[in-house]
């Protein structure tokens, strides 16, 4: 019935253990959009090989910020790996507005995919907090839903100060205990009668 479904947007998705898709399979994913269309959010702990200063020089920017230089770059989610998305924080507009590709996640975030941010923070200005990931997480329409019914994964009120405070291999247990969970307690079977 239409109205029934509940909206994810600036939510945590939280891979339940045995999660059956490897690429999932221990992750956080901040989501983005949700909407009847599908979803969209990134995985917000699962670095990759590559720094930002290093990410900057393939796109030909130097990065004048010491404090992000040697951050990792995210492993986003599948979908489009070649591309770049950065998630930060708000933008008030006293600190240049807004990029040419923002989304504007409502009661959280913003995530950024044109180049202009990465040019900004090249300048020492932009964001002061920033998470890039390559590639995102998408679902198609009732595709989230339906894993969500599987237990594939449980949602919680995204925290910023996950994302953006917490060292990356504390952020699945910091998700989990939003929740009020010890990952300890969860099994890795499903149940069997």
């Amino acid at each position: 019935m239409p109205g029934s479904s509940i909206n994810l947007t600036n939510q945590f998705l939280i891979a339940m253990p045995g999660m059956a898709d490897e690429t999932f399979a221990g992750a956080v994913v901040y989501m983005c959009e949700h909407t009847d269309k599908g979803a969209l959010g990134l995985v917000i702990n699962k670095p990759i090989d590559i720094k930002l200063k290093n990410l900057f020089e393939k796109v030909e920017l130097t990065l004048d910020r010491a404090d992000l230089a040697d951050e990792p770059v995210y492993f986003g989610g599948p979908v489009q790996t070649e591309r770049g998305f950065v998630l930060h924080e708000r933008l008030g507009g006293d600190d240049g507005g807004h990029y040419n590709s923002s989304l504007q996640i409502p009661g959280g975030l913003e995530m950024t995919t044109s180049k202009d941010v990465l040019e900004a923070l090249s300048h020492g200005a932009g964001p002061k907090k920033i998470l890039v990931t390559l590639g995102y997480s998408g679902w198609s329409a009732g595709q989230l839903e339906e894993e969500i019914g599987r237990n594939g994964w449980i949602t919680v009120s995204a925290e910023p100060g996950i994302i953006f405070d917490t060292p990356v291999e504390q952020r699945y247990d910091k998700a989990l205990s939003l929740l009020g969970i010890d990952p300890r307690m969860l099994s890795q079977e499903a149940g069997h009668a």
